[in-house]
Order: structure tokens, then C-alpha cells, then sequence
């Protein structure tokens, strides 16, 4: 998934901007501020991601915490992200996606609070768990919600800001972490919560959630709030119709309906995407980096400030290129780049254990990583979570995209336990371990993954095979 500190140099609303003034048709101030609102949620992603580190030393002091405490509080956000995650679709197709939104940030809030208050291990465990419930929830509802409320020129630039969002909270809370105590940070995790939840009751339900479940006029007056007044929405609106209606006569959407024949390229591709996202080692490079640098006789200080220099320009070029060189350019070109990146990491390691007074290998890893980050942030981190949100259909939506996001925070769980294990097993086998699997993915995404640059989300499923149109 990505989750990195980053630097914050870059807003989200001039690149938003600049995309909404590339092409005045169809584009309203509405579909601005709702898009702004939602990636609030990703904001409070990041924010939760990024709160453990600043914080560890103070907290640990303060609350007299072991290191088997304070490593349980860290990971079990985690845990919490799972089961959030796994309930997030259910919950989207029953009550909309503007009020799990909302549902999610409840528990948020009463997170941060219940950490804020917390005078023991066992209530920050509690509060972190509750945080992490809600971030399993925005991290499926959010990306879904932009897609399905973008146009098809602006859909793929406007739903990777999710991703530089969840950047620019990992790094708001760990710069602000080095200015004010834990207490202080958790009651300013709050905020965005707060802003989100506010902003909810001026934007529009997603019009295709309204289709689906026959709210016929209320989809009408959404889609054409988000196109602007004066726009034409005879034709997307009829497309939407059309289709809503044909899957409307084949199946429920259940978890088990998932597994029909006629899903299985969705699954492959959604699924495979993020299997491949995670075990290509996001996470051991992003939370083990320190120790990395350390590892080959790099400044540790000097490597994290590097790896936030290309960062944020990284990702904010893959928001940029999304809707001009599509998807799937992106991520070979990204998927190239991380597989490079870990080999030379590797071969670093391997050159180490040869000649260990080799001053180059030093700069070797560091070059490797900052080739993996950069890499990595143009496209790997968030164009999967882009096409999952724009390959499944209506129907099974939130079914599938519980099952992906469940996959994506349970591999981000096993990357990141297994990885201290592995570099003990061997450093430089563990970063050939990666870059083969980063080399899968160029593989996978040349045969298996669409382009959906420029395409309805109902062309999208037309193109892979699931009904005609």
C-alpha cells in the first residue's frame, strides 16, 4: 500500500486543480469539494499510519511500556485495519458510501480519544484497534466512492490523490511528532476526522450506489449536481441505467457469489494486484529503512531524508501522468523500477558480505531504495488501488472490494512481521526475494491487467468479459 513518511511540499489541491482546469466541460466546484472531502478520510489513513513512530520514546517513557507493549500497540492497527476491511463492503452497499464515510470516522474519533486518555497498555491497544477499524474501512470506501463519482477523463488522476494523501498524513504527523507529545498528536488526529465528517452533509451520495439500489430521481440530481447544471448527462446517465439494470438480473453479490466463473478474471486481476503490491516488500522497505541504511553502512538520517525528497514528486507524478499515459504504462514502468531498485539493494548486501570494507556499497543501497521508493510511488502504490475500484462491478463491488482490501492489509501484515526474520536469514537473498516478485508483476500487468484510462466504469467491465453492453 505504500505507507511511507513523506515530505509535504506539495498540496493535493493544486494538483486536483490543475487537473480540473485541463477541461472545463463537465467539471463543477461540487465534484471539486466532494473529491477534497472524501480524501479527507485518506488524510486520516495517514495520520493513524504515521502516529506510532514520532511518538515511541515519549510514550514508551510516559506509560512505563515494554517493548512487547509498545510493539502489540503498533502492529495491532493493523489487525484492526483487517477487520475493518472485511466489513467495509457490506457496509458500503447497505447504508451508501457518503455514510460508512461517516461511520468510519465515529470510530476514528473515538480512537484518538480513547488514546488520548489512556493511562495503561490495555486502553491505547483499545483506541489504536479502534483507529484501525475505521482506516480498514476508508481504505476501501474512499477510492471507490472518487471512482464512482469522477468523470472518465479525470477518474484516474483525481482517485490516486487518495494515496498522496495517506503520504501527506504519514508526514504532517511525524513532523508535527517531533514538536508535541502523544497526548497532543492524538487529540490532532481528531481534526481531519472532524473536517471529513462535517464536509459529509454538503457532497452528494455516489450516483451509481443511488442506481443500484433504485433511488432512480436521487440519482439524477446527484449525477447532475457533480456535472454542473448546465451539462448534458442524458448519455452517462442512460449508460449507468442500462447497465444497473442488466446486473440487476443476475446474481445477489454475496461473498459467495464471488467465486462464480464469471468473476474470476476480476478477482485475478484485483487480488493478484495487490498480493503482488505487497510481497514485492512496500512494507519492509518502508518501515525497516532506518535499519537498512544501518544494515549497509549508510547514514540512516541522511537515507530517510532522501527517501522523502522523492517521494511526494514521485507520487504526485503518477497523479499527474495517470489520465495522459493511462494505467498500465505506469505500472510496468513502476514495476520495472522497484525490481531494480531491490536488486541493486541486494547485490549491495551480497557485496558487503564479500569485501565488508567496500565504502560503495553504502551508496549502492541507498541508491537501490531511493530507485524502489520513487519507483514504487509513481505507480505501484496507488494505481491498484485505482483499478480496483473501477474493475469490479456494481453488483459485487462491495464483496470483491472487501476481499481485496482484506488481502492488501493481511499481506502488509505478513511483509512487515516476516521481514526483521528474513534479513537474519539472509540480507541480500531477502531483497532478491523481492525483486523477483516485482519482476512477476511486470509479467502479470503486461498479460493480465487492463487499460482503463478514458473508459466508463461500465466499459471497464464490458472490456474484461462480464456483460455486454
Amino acid at each position: 500500500m505504500g505507507r511511507e513518511i513523506h515530505n509535504t511540499d506539495l498540496a493535493p489541491e493544486s494538483l486536483l486543480l490543475a487537473k480540473y482546469n485541463q477541461d472545463s466541460s463537465a467539471k463543477t466546484i461540487t465534484l471539486l469539494i466532494t473529491t477534497l472531502v472524501a480524501v479527507s478520510g485518506s488524510f486520516v489513513f495517514g495520520s493513524a499510519i504515521g502516529y506510532s513512530s514520532p511518538v515511541q520514546l515519549d510514550l514508551t517513557n510516559d506509560l512505563k511500556l515494554s517493548v512487547a507493549e509498545y510493539s502489540l500497540f503498533g502492529s495491532i492497527l493493523t489487525i484492526g485495519a483487517m477487520i475493518g476491511a472485511s466489513m467495509s463492503g457490506r457496509i458500503a452497499d447497505l447504508v451508501g458510501r457518503r455514510a460508512t464515510m461517516g461511520f468510519s470516522e465515529m470510530f476514528c474519533i473515538l480512537g484518538w480519544l480513547t488514546i488520548y486518555l489512556s493511562k495503561v497498555a490495555f486502553w491505547l491497544d483499545v483506541g489504536r484497534l479502534l483507529v484501525g477499524y475505521g482506516m480498514g474501512v476508508l481504505s476501501f470506501v474512499v477510492p471507490v466512492y472518487i471512482a464512482e463519482i469522477t468523470p472518465k477523463d479525470l477518474r484516474g488522476g483525481f482517485t490516486t490523490v487518495h494515496q498522496l494523501m495517506i503520504c501527506l498524513g504519514v508526514s504532517v504527523t511525524y513532523l508535527l511528532g517531533s514538536f508535541v507529545g502523544w497526548r497532543v498528536l492524538a487529540l490532532i488526529g481528531m481534526v481531519p476526522c472532524v473536517v471529513q465528517m462535517m464536509g459529509l452533509f454538503i457532497i452528494p451520495e455516489s450516483p451509481r450506489w443511488l442506481a443500484k439500489i433504485g433511488r432512480w430521481e436521487e440519482f439524477e440530481i446527484a449525477l447532475q449536481r457533480l456535472r454542473g447544471k448546465s451539462a448534458d448527462i442524458s448519455n452517462e446517465s442512460s449508460e449507468i441505467k442500462d447497465y444497473t439494470q442488466r446486473l440487476s438480473q443476475l446474481s445477489g453479490g454475496s461473498i459467495f457469489d464471488l467465486f462464480q466463473p464469471q468473476y474470476a478474471k476480476f478477482l485475478l486481476v484485483g487480488v493478484g494486484l495487490m498480493v503482488l503490491q505487497q510481497f514485492g516488500g512496500v512494507n519492509g522497505i518502508a518501515f525497516y529503512a532506518s535499519s537498512i541504511f544501518v544494515s549497509a553502512g549508510f547514514s540512516s538520517e541522511i537515507g530517510m531524508i532522501a527517501m522523502v525528497v522523492v517521494q511526494i514528486p514521485m507520487t504526485a507524478l503518477g497523479v499527474i501522468l495517470m489520465d495522459k499515459s493511462g494505467r498500465k504504462p505506469l505500472l510496468l514502468i513502476s514495476a520495472i523500477g522497484t525490481c531494480i531498485g531491490c536488486f541493486l539493494v541486494g547485490l549491495s548486501f551480497l557485496i558487503k558480505g564479500v569485501t565488508p570494507s567496500s565504502e560503495g556499497t553504502s551508496y549502492l543501497a541507498l541508491v537501490g531504495v531511493l530507485v524502489y521508493t520513487g519507483s514504487f510511488s509513481l505507480g505501484m502504490g496507488g494505481i491498484p488501488w485505482v483499478i480496483m475500484s473501477e474493475i469490479f462491478p456494481i453488483d459485487i463491488k462491495g464483496s470483491a472490494g472487501s476481499l481485496v482490501t482484506v488481502v492488501s492489509w493481511l499481506g502488509s501484515w505478513i511483509v512487515s512481521f516476516a521481514f526483521n526474520f528474513l534479513m537474519s536469514w539472509s540480507p541480500s537473498g531477502t531483497f532478491y526475494v523481492f525483486a523477483t516478485v516485482c519482476g512477476l508483476t511486470v509479467i502479470f500487468v503486461q498479460k493480465l491487467v487492463p487499460e482503463t484510462k478514458g473508459r466508463t466504469l461500465e466499459e471497464i467491465q464490458s472490456l474484461i468479459g462480464y456483460v455486454s453492453l
